[in-house]
């Protein structure tokens, strides 16, 4: 199952997730060292601590993604579906389902997954924010 890519909707959007991030780029057709955003059940599975002044904003947020530093971030589940699917892997990276730079083709989709879970829908992007020290900054 580790190295398995499965295409379901996330929280946001339809989207691939796995535990293996090659098994993502050899699915999105894109170029290997690329960061994926973590997708987590709970906040007990973040690996980085949060700084003191965001830890409320981190516990409260609702399909939003948070950047720690370079080479970190991350999404805590809400959706009670996506969360099921996340629960049983334990964690997850996640990436939308369509090739590296292109437009969303559900044909591309199924045919780059390993497993496919049904009741595809389409949700709103997730805000992503910048956690500083002090300050946060919102990248989309």
């Amino acid at each position: 199952m580790h190295k398995k890519v499965f295409l379901t909707s996330t929280d946001t959007a339809i989207g691939f997730i796995s535990q293996s991030q090659d098994a993502l780029d050899k699915a999105k057709q894109r170029l290997e060292g690329k960061k994926y955003i973590l997708a987590l059940p709970s906040l007990k599975y973040i690996k980085k601590r949060v700084p003191k002044k965001h830890r409320n904003l981190v516990r409260r947020a609702k399909k939003t993604t948070f950047i720690l530093s370079e080479d970190y971030s991350f999404r805590v589940i809400q959706d009670k579906h996506h969360k099921l699917l996340i629960g049983r892997l334990g964690w997850a990276y996640t990436t939308s389902a369509n090739r590296s730079g292109e437009e969303f083709d559900l044909d591309y989709a199924i045919e780059n997954s390993d497993i496919i879970v049904y009741n595809l829908r389409e949700n709103s992007p997730s805000t992503i924010l910048k956690l500083g020290i002090k300050k946060f900054k919102r990248v989309r």
